[in-house]
């Protein structure tokens, strides 16, 4: 897992090649922040963690969720992220799908010896009962921007407190 990490693209690198919804990428980058939550959250947890994404630019869900990692990654020393595509592993896929489905992005949490210890994803989770109960059922042009909604409402919170919670803490 330590050589595909240090392969993987940082975030900047990815940013700088994605080219579908390359607009909004960039848009909720410049406007993606820490809530107070996160950074206390953050800050409170102790060692070395990196952050695997397993993504694509075309991804939805990715759009509104890397940004916040990247910006926990900037913040914060002990925190790094890297990203992957799904295209170019689909082993990895194949070992985080959930509810049997190939969904992305799913984000890795690795020690500081690049050993696997959590996986998170595809969404935070209020979304995805909202999506499953209500959204699925919409006309699919209609379901991006219900999605979209949701994530300018929780602005990466859920997204960090549910990533971030994962992270075995020993005190």
């Amino acid at each position: 897992m330590k050589d595909r990490y240090q392969k993987a693209e940082n975030f900047q690198d990815f940013l700088a090649t994605v080219q579908v919804h390359q607009d909004l990428w960039h848009q909720i980058y410049e406007r993606a922040r820490l809530s107070q939550e996160a950074r206390e959250a953050a800050g409170s947890i102790p060692g070395r963690w990196h952050f695997l994404a397993l993504a694509e630019d075309w991804c939805g869900d990715a759009v509104h969720i890397l940004p916040y990692l990247a910006r926990l990654d900037e913040e914060f020393p002990h925190f790094d992220l890297r990203v992957l595509t799904l295209d170019e592993n689909p082993d990895l896929m194949e070992s985080h799908l959930t509810n049997g489905t190939r969904s992305i992005p799913v984000v890795m949490i690795l020690d500081d010896g690049f050993q696997e210890v959590a996986w998170w994803g595809p969404r935070p989770q209020p979304l995805q009962d909202l999506f499953l109960r209500e959204i699925k059922l919409l006309p699919k042009e209609e379901r991006f921007p219900k999605v979209r909604a949701w994530f300018a409402r929780d602005r990466g919170r859920t997204t960090l407190r549910e990533i971030l919670s994962r992270i075995p803490v020993t005190v």
